[in-house]
């Protein structure tokens, strides 16, 4: 098999980079007043000035993990994933979320799918300690093959609290936290690695007791611990790993990060690797390889995050680049 490459699933991250730079160079006008936009877009969050406070928004769905569901008639863990993906986007500029909304679009009503989606909605809300206020369901035969779920949810923070890497300095140190999976990114190429390698997602996953697809669908985990921890720490900047992998790190700062002992990735990920014939790089700019969520902080306070977090350090802030042992991503 050649080289697998999340491009060459179709997923091509600088075309779209280069696709969102064309659309929000539109995107010029700001109200003025209260209400007012306190950032620029390309952050995690949204945020709107609110006096004292900041309102942040954020807005994302499950993506194509919807099709491992449907390919395993499983639908009670996506909603999970939907909601993670927004409330730790939002946990990444340490606002607390508080209320969510939904939009599923389907090709066609199913009662059994739209209950199971529910049932994760439902669990995600409760390890979140959210509402979810509201929703919409779209049916669109025309448009839609199979369903697509997506949401947006919003959060508070005071002003002077919000975490943008800012603060990032040389020195800092990087804590990681462990993912439960592959999360909710990355699921065009390992769908894709799967069915060229000619295998079942119901087909054994030998490392677990589980099916290919149940390892697939496992939730994405939700970093709630992240709110005491920007209580009781000085913390520099937070990073949710999602799609692009490390890549998204340069939306915090201009220095770079060296992780010199990262985490270990899941047995997955090798899976992955070794069926698609994927080079080191590329998985590390594709995936989350095992570390879901990243905590940017001086080393005075390290061993309070530790407590907080059961986290591992992996590496430190350095001038520029990212490296990660002897590989250089960027």
């Amino acid at each position: 098999m050649n080289e697998m490459t999340y491009a060459k699933a179709g997923v091509d991250t600088a075309k779209e980079e280069r696709s969102i730079a064309r659309l929000t160079k539109r995107l010029r006008f700001k109200r003025k007043g209260f209400g007012a936009p306190l950032a620029e877009i390309g952050h995690y969050a949204g945020l709107i000035d609110m006096g004292e406070y900041a309102l942040a928004m954020t807005t994302d769905g499950v993506g194509s993990k919807v099709l491992v569901a449907n390919a395993m008639k499983k639908w009670d863990t996506v909603g999970i994933d939907c909601i993670a993906m927004n409330v730790n986007d939002l946990l990444a500029i340490g606002a607390e979320p508080l209320a969510f909304v939904d939009y599923l679009a389907m090709e066609k009503p199913d009662e059994s799918i739209t209950e199971q989606i529910g049932i994760g909605l439902q669990k995600g809300a409760e390890i979140s300690n959210i509402s979810i206020v509201g929703g919409e369901m779209a049916t669109l035969p025309d448009i839609i093959s199979g369903f697509d779920l997506a949401g947006t949810c919003v959060g508070i923070v005071t002003k002077d609290r919000i975490i943008t890497g800012e603060g990032i300095q040389i020195g800092d140190l990087l804590l990681g936290l462990p993912s439960s999976g592959i999360h909710s990114n990355g699921l065009t190429l390992a769908r894709k690695v799967i069915e060229s390698a000619g295998h079942s997602y119901e087909g054994a996953f030998p490392p677990t007791k589980k099916s290919i697809g149940e390892e697939l669908l496992t939730p994405t985990r939700i970093y709630m611990e992240i709110l005491d921890l920007v209580k009781q720490c000085e913390v520099h900047g937070l990073a949710h790993v999602t799609g692009s992998g490390l890549l998204k790190l340069r939306r915090l700062t201009r220095h770079g990060f060296n992780f010199d002992t990262p985490l270990t990735p899941h047995p997955i990920f090798k899976f992955l690797q070794e069926e698609g014939d994927i080079s080191d790089e590329e998985m590390y700019k594709t995936f989350n390889m095992g570390m879901g969520f990243l905590i940017i902080l001086p080393e005075k306070d390290v061993k309070s995050a530790l407590k907080i977090t059961g986290g591992k350090i992996v590496g430190q802030v350095v001038e520029k680049g990212i490296m990660v042992g002897d590989l250089q991503i960027v």
